[in-house]
């Protein structure tokens, strides 16, 4: 390949050399960099990649990619561009060879329900045989391939290696998770979604490293729909007019009101034996009942998206509700089937927003007892300690205040914290620093008919304790729980 096919997509100015020079790799970390490569100076916020150019020179780099001006032999290629990161973006799709024309491609954003809607809609296009690959939260699957995540969206590099892998393997389409910051640093540029889907928005991710404000987040959440051919939204959400701004996609809406192109009809909670769902049916561009095994109304608004998109791949009603009927997310409102006596569940719900929508819910079902446990992580906020033990203090019966990832911390002085907040209101609460005693303690005090909710690991299956990653899956603890107190599960 040569430079000048590597940016024929971009905007820029050769400041030096020819750009019909054949190149090996293209590069943005620096330590990657192999005779013959394209690198690209990322001004990111710790590093300044521009520091790195005399180094990668020195291991043969053949062309850097700068949006400042540099001082390099003449036998570099020189380009300079307006934004590196965008740059990289469409870079990577050429490198790759525009692997997103090759396949169908689903992108979704929000504040909430990214990943169960991934989920969902993954396990519907592949029970009427479309083969799918995800990028999200939880992992990255290709095929049988699966690679924990570091990010909820990946580099835009990443992003291109991962869909050329999926159409290498066969794969279809692909559904994933596209964060705001994801397209706030450019990391899903380069090409067209077929599929852009907007779930709701709430504020969040506003701070230093992410976005000075709210109307900056709804900004960049709206980005996606000037990049995707076909927009679905939650036509519910106050937001949703904000978030269609400057759209350029065909646009279909969801919910439960009656101007949406498909609404949610007759919602009932389903509540059986140590299992807890929805149930509704679905009119306008469909017409068929639905049943949900993940509770709340949340469900109802994934479960809608999840319709809404596979309706654009003309997958039958059959197929749609079996699939639904039978998704689970690890760790999102995941049921762990103990015993008919009571529900538990995980949930990865980790900060005061998300440990209220989710009591609020469960709260609806009525249960004998509503009972949380949680922690919070070390080197963290500590603001977040006594919003969590606030929130779980006024909605829960019962509060259970153990350990999360401590990290450097000492777990005791995180538990004082939390108990600051859970002392704001009336609930009554018990502190078990062990995760594990904690979780056994809640299934041996458990009453016939309560609601159990282990918050805050949710998918993860470690405990990070002083700079050390311990494995700690919660699903494990339960079976060895039960293992050793076999009555637990009757």
């Amino acid at each position: 390949m040569t430079i000048k096919q590597l940016v024929e997509k971009l905007d820029y100015t050769l400041v030096q050399g020819d750009v019909e020079r054949e190149i090996t790799t293209l590069v943005y970390d620096s330590r990657k960099v192999e005779e013959g490569s394209v690198f690209v100076c990322i001004s990111g916020t710790v590093r300044d990649a521009h520091e790195f150019i005399p180094d990668v020179i020195k291991k043969g780099a053949a062309c850097v990619i700068v949006e400042k001006d540099v001082e390099v032999n003449d036998d570099v290629v020189v380009i300079k561009v307006e934004n590196s990161r965008k740059a990289l973006a469409y870079m990577a799709a050429a490198y790759f060879g525009y692997p997103a024309k090759e396949i169908k491609t689903i992108g979704i954003t929000g504040t909430k329900g990214k990943t169960t809607t991934t989920y969902m809609v993954k396990s519907i296009l592949e029970s009427a045989g479309i083969k799918t690959g995800l990028i999200g939260t939880i992992e990255t699957i290709i095929g049988d391939k699966k690679i924990p995540s570091a990010n909820t969206t990946p580099e835009s590099f990443v992003v291109q290696k991962y869909f050329r892998e999926m159409v290498d393997a066969g794969l279809d389409a692909v559904v994933m998770e596209v964060s705001s910051q994801a397209l706030k640093l450019s990391r899903v540029e380069g090409f067209t979604f077929d599929i852009g889907v907007f779930t709701n928005l709430e504020p969040d991710h506003i701070g230093t490293n992410e976005h000075k404000d709210f109307a900056e987040y709804t900004y960049c959440k709206s980005l996606l729909f000037r990049q995707c051919k076909k927009g679905i939204f939650n036509g519910d959400s106050e937001h949703v007019e904000e978030i269609l701004k400057g759209h350029t996609c065909d646009v279909l809406k969801f919910g439960y009101n009656d101007s949406n192109d498909l609404v949610a009809k007759n919602v009932e909670l389903k509540k059986t034996h140590g299992e807890l769902g929805v149930k509704y049916h679905v009119s306008g561009e469909c017409d068929f009942d639905v049943e949900v095994n993940v509770p709340g109304s949340f469900s109802v608004y994934n479960s809608l998206t999840a319709i809404a998109i596979c309706n654009y791949f003309d997958i039958k009603p059959g197929i749609i509700k079996n699939a639904l009927k039978n998704v689970t997310v690890k760790g999102r409102i995941e049921i762990v089937p103990v015993t008919k006596r009571y529900t538990l569940m995980i949930d990865y719900a980790h900060n005061a927003m998300s440990l209220e929508s989710l009591l609020k819910a469960l709260r609806k079902y009525e249960p004998k007892r509503l009972v949380c446990l949680f922690g919070c992580g070390g080197n963290r906020a500590k603001a977040r300690r006594f919003e969590m033990g606030e929130v779980s203090s006024k909605l829960a019966d019962l509060t259970v205040i153990t350990s999360d990832n401590p990290r450097n911390e000492e777990p005791m002085d995180i538990i004082a914290d939390i108990l600051t907040g859970v002392k704001k209101a009336d609930g009554e609460y018990v502190t078990i620093p062990d995760r594990k005693e904690a979780i056994k303690y809640c299934m041996e005090n458990a009453l016939d008919g309560d609601i159990i909710v282990l918050a805050g690991k949710g998918h993860e299956d470690y405990q990070e304790i002083k700079g050390v990653k311990h494995h700690m899956d919660e699903r494990e603890l339960i079976a060895d729980i039960i293992k050793e107190n076999p009555n637990l599960d009757l």
